[in-house]
């Protein structure tokens, strides 16, 4: 344990699996009390097991979870310091052509309206915060926002808007007076459990996997702690005067041209 976070609450959405788990286990070492969110109740008990973290069964898109959630937290901490806004999907996304509408609702639902919801719930509770209102609240979009998919429109269009959903949110926090901050990250391609099952049910695994980490200038898939490290450097008071900015953790992917 560090203590980089020690005496801070965060809230974590999606927080069973990939960039969400491994983002638990990093604030919790770093010393922070984690709340975290999902819907696979057997992975979130072990998750808990192994760090002390509580878990609560939630869905971001639904606007009437979330009081209760946010009276849990208060009630059981009395602050909330740290919000990371990480639960998203993908399930059906296809190109502008063929995307049904449904598909395009169901990806909004999460990834934006979720997210919205999370960021409006973090405000007021972060608003209540003994010795006034502070906090960090992390957006997880993508280096898709800034280099969208052909293939995966909604998902590359809401990626995109979270760019928006948080620059506005820190103005507004700023210009409010308050000590609250609100900025996006951007992964590259990361080796989460999903990748990697991916590349271990292709029939040639070692041309998947090297087909994904020719993706970035630097040869490789980003880690999930490493994801999780940028999300604790930004909820700590270190990156106090940081708001409004978007961190790009892509191994150089959208710095420029590889050539030829």
């Amino acid at each position: 344990m560090t203590g980089r976070l020690e005496g801070k609450v965060a809230l974590i959405t999606g927080g069973t699996s990939g960039i969400g788990r491994a983002t638990v286990t990093r604030l919790s070492s770093d010393g922070a009390a984690v709340v975290f969110t999902g819907s696979n109740a057997e992975a979130a008990q072990s998750l808990c097991d192994a760090t002390g973290a509580v878990f609560a069964a939630q869905r971001v898109e639904d606007p009437e979870g979330w009081p209760a959630l946010m009276e849990m937290i208060a009630g059981r901490f009395g602050r909330l310091d740290i919000a990371f806004a990480n639960a998203g999907i993908e399930k059906g996304d296809a190109d502008i052509e063929h995307v049904s509408f449904e598909s395009w609702q169901s990806i909004l639902a999460v990834n934006l309206t979720g997210v919205m919801l999370t960021v409006q719930h973090a405000v007021r509770a972060m608003r209540s915060n003994p010795g006034g209102a502070s906090g960090s609240i992390i957006l997880n979009s993508s280096m898709n926002a800034q280099r969208p998919l052909g293939n995966y429109v909604s998902y590359s269009t809401t990626k995109g808007a979270l760019i928006a959903l948080a620059k506005s949110t820190a103005v507004h926090c700023a210009q409010s007076k308050t000590a609250i901050r609100c900025n996006t990250i951007h992964p590259g391609v990361v080796e989460t459990e999903m990748i990697s099952a991916i590349i271990a049910g292709a029939p040639d695994p070692a041309a998947v996997r090297a087909q994904f980490e020719a993706m970035a200038p630097m040869g490789r898939m980003a880690r999930v702690e490493e994801i999780a490290g940028l999300v604790a450097y930004l909820g700590s008071d270190e990156a106090a005067f940081i708001s409004g900015s978007e961190y790009g953790i892509d191994g150089a992917t959208n710095a420029g041209m590889m050539g030829v």
